[in-house]
């Protein structure tokens, strides 16, 4: 069966407008192109401008007070860390730990004499499971990444096709 005069003549009237559309897409892609390239520029001065003079005098305001002279490169922050960590935080777990490894042993040796049978501690099952996880996990982080890369990379024929005027085939 083939199409009718009238339908003939429709078809290339809605042919010649699907023309027209697109070569208006290329058009407005091109626009939109420029436009986007205009305001990277435009971000770029702005955060090289008024953004990373403010970062830099807000980082000597709060980071700098913290940072041993006769030392520059280790804050003083870290220092404090430090000796809290080895006069307090130590001392404390090494108490707790032993505190309870000795309960747990006086728990054994009353299971031992009322049982006369030793605690004995099942072994920990493998599972495939976390390592399923952790390779799906950056699986997705690499698929992630590419997409963002094949987004954000600088290609400028990415916008506009390679014969702007050709209309597709109807």
């Amino acid at each position: 069966m083939s199409p009718s005069r009238k339908q003939k003549k429709e078809l290339r009237k809605l042919q010649k407008t699907a023309a027209e559309l697109w070569q208006d897409q290329q058009v407005l892609a091109q626009r939109a192109a420029d436009v986007a390239r205009e305001a990277g520029r435009q971000a770029s001065v702005f955060g090289r401008q008024k953004v990373m003079p403010a970062a830099q005098a807000k980082y000597h305001e709060v980071v700098d007070p913290y940072v041993d002279k006769a030392r520059p490169y280790v804050a003083q922050g870290v220092l404090t860390t430090k000796r809290v960590v080895d006069s307090k935080v130590v001392p404390v777990v090494g108490t707790v730990v032993g505190k309870a490894m000795g309960a747990w042993d006086a728990a054994s040796e009353a299971r031992l004499k009322l049982t006369g049978k030793p605690v004995v501690v099942p072994p920990k099952k493998k599972s495939a499971g976390p390592i399923v996880a952790l390779v799906l996990g950056a699986a997705a982080a690499v698929g992630i990444l590419v997409a963002a890369w094949q987004t954000l990379r600088a290609d400028d024929e990415l916008w506009v096709a390679d014969d702007p005027l050709a209309a597709p085939d109807a």
